[in-house]
């Protein structure tokens, strides 16, 4: 077997029909397996998954774990290379799986690879920007990256973060490495910390805008502040990152960015009234951005007590565990 896709799932809903529909049209050269890791769906996922040949794994809502999962999906499998994919990642071509391994044997020493996020057509306007700016910074071309400069690594964070960044919404693995050093089990950001240590230790990446799959969010607000609270507390676990060292600063922040999106708001062609209600959202999002990622930076430096708290009361990752939401 040469690839191994798999895809964690929990109450995907009708999207995983499209997703593994287009998994099974891809037009390539490579033998490939798709396994599925439910963990505790109580709407059609799983009647969906078994409509396809996919081999099915079941577990409780308790034992899921961003790294742990992945792992053990990938340990069911024998492909030469695993392919994670997320339910509500949809490949966008049928040679997305042909490009993407393909990809992976341009240069020797590469372990792991990620193809390109595309916003879906009623993404809002601001993840639009975000992604496509996002993306264009790692190249036009399939590109490879490895530590070639270890003090500027040391010094420049910016650069650190490019090398470490690693999406398994849609990437690639090589499965000897994987074997020797799996995802670590953490809440968030298993793929990322995964990519550093495999920068670190000398290996290289490749970034593939010839695997493209569709993957946005449109969020509830309240939601959103529950994402960005994990996205924040894992940024710092990985890197240290703070959105900010002081609570007093963070209406400033938020003010300014809005600022900025105000400005792109008035670039577009839309009405009015339109553009007032882009502003809200925008000023609504900004807050959850910054007040939740100051929290999320501060988780590990908080008493037990709050952290429980925080944990019960906003992260999504809690939830998920405890089997309150996807």
């Amino acid at each position: 077997m040469d690839v191994s896709i798999v895809i964690p799932t929990k109450n995907a809903g009708k999207l995983l029909n499209r997703v593994l529909a287009m998994v099974f049209r891809q037009k390539t050269e490579y033998s490939y397996e798709v396994i599925c890791v439910d963990s505790g769906s109580g709407d059609e996922t799983l009647g969906i998954i078994r409509s396809y040949p996919c081999r099915l794994f079941e577990i409780p809502a308790s034992e899921f774990g961003h790294g742990r999962t992945r792992n053990y999906g990938a340990a069911q499998g024998n492909g030469t290379y695993i392919v994670f994919l997320t339910q509500d990642a949809l490949p966008a071509s049928e040679d997305w799986l042909q490009n993407l391994v393909d990809a992976m044997q341009i240069e020797d020493g590469i372990v792991g690879g990620f193809g390109i996020h595309l916003p879906y057509p009623d993404c809002n306007i601001f993840d639009k920007r975000d992604l496509k700016a996002h993306f264009d910074n790692f190249g036009q071309e399939n590109t490879v990256y490895w530590l070639d400069d270890e003090e500027r690594y040391r010094a420049e964070e910016g650069y650190l973060h490019k090398l470490a960044f690693f999406s398994d919404n849609n990437a690639c693995l090589r499965r000897d490495v994987w074997e020797k050093y799996p995802y670590p089990d953490v809440d968030f950001a298993e793929d990322q910390i995964w990519m550093r240590k495999m920068i670190e230790l000398g290996y290289k990446k490749v970034y593939c805008p010839y695997a493209p799959v569709y993957h946005s969010h449109n969020f509830p607000l309240r939601e959103y502040y529950g994402r960005y609270f994990d996205e924040y507390r894992g940024l710092n676990r990985i890197h240290g990152y703070v959105i900010s060292d002081s609570w007093m600063k963070l209406p400033l922040l938020v003010i300014r960015h809005t600022l900025a999106d105000l400005r792109y708001v008035r670039s577009l062609p839309l009405k009015r009234k339109e553009k007032f209600s882009w502003l809200l959202y925008s000023a609504g999002r900004n807050y959850c951005r910054y007040y939740a990622g100051y929290k999320g930076g501060r988780y590990d430096r908080s008493s037990r007590r709050r952290q429980e708290r925080w944990d019960r009361r906003i992260s999504q990752q809690y939830k998920q565990r405890k089997g309150q939401g996807v």
